[in-house]
């Protein structure tokens, strides 16, 4: 589905990332891999590449520009270009209501969420429109990206803020042939899910709860749906927010 396609991914040392790297490489597409765990990233590379795949690691925080500028030209520069990228990077916290929510913690929420997709939009789309080819990114949002979900407001503002990005640029872009989406992702079992739940546990039922499934994903899950994006498959599909969410969204809770 993405054979010969060369696909930036960020927060890809653990969770969804990382099992869109292992995916999208299956699929035939040269991933560029970006974290902050340079370790991570390393192990993970080496794993792709023995398997038969292309993989390139290239360690940085998102919230710095010069950091995903620097990523998306050693991509291009080692892969010939970049046709589709996965923004993922992602930080969450739940349990305090508002008033409760610590300034460094809104901070930090606000700027890997938005400031994050912010930079990587702004780097990658002119390499695409540069070629010529086009391409397409895909964003990860959130339920909690079209609805609140209680005790969580930054990381609902983040959220909203990264769908109403995805639209934006995609009506900017979409005439010159770069598609731009978004998942709202449903709760998944990954590191960062497990940080939430450890430090709060009566929020692990109530996730699963939300689900008409009745359960979290598995991050291969949302990996799929985000390849989906990636592929030319979903060609007429841009300025949307794709639900990969057990269901969540579609009830009233």
């Amino acid at each position: 589905m993405l054979e010969g396609k060369t696909v930036m991914i960020t927060g890809a040392s653990s969770g969804i990332g990382a099992a869109a790297a292992r995916l999208f490489a299956r699929q035939g597409a040269a991933v560029s891999l970006m974290a902050r765990r340079a370790e991570r990233l390393d192990l993970l590379v080496d794993e792709i590449t023995a398997a038969g795949g292309k993989a390139l690691a290239v360690s940085g925080d998102v919230t710095r520009g010069q950091d995903v500028a620097d990523a998306v030209g050693e991509t291009a520069d080692t892969f010939g270009g970049l046709d589709a990228a996965f923004n993922n990077a992602g930080y969450a916290t739940a349990g305090q209501r508002l008033h409760e929510i610590d300034e460094e913690v809104y901070a930090r929420t606000m700027a890997v969420n938005v400031r994050g997709v912010w930079n990587c939009l702004a780097h990658q789309i002119p390499v695409m429109l540069d070629s010529g080819r086009g391409g397409t990114v895909v964003n990860t949002s959130s339920v909690a990206g079209v609805a609140a979900t209680g005790a969580s407001a930054a990381y609902v503002a983040a959220k909203h803020a990264v769908i109403g990005m995805t639209k934006a640029a995609a009506a900017d872009y979409g005439a010159r042939g770069v598609r731009v989406n978004a998942l709202v992702v449903g709760s998944t079992r990954t590191e960062m899910m497990e940080e939430v739940v450890t430090r709060t546990p009566q929020l692990e039922q109530i996730f699963m709860d939300a689900a008409v499934q009745k359960r979290m994903a598995d991050p291969v899950e949302v990996a799929r749906a985000a390849a989906w994006l990636c592929s030319d498959l979903s060609s007429f599909v841009t300025g949307a927010a794709v639900p990969v969410d057990g269901g969540a969204t579609a009830v009233c809770h």
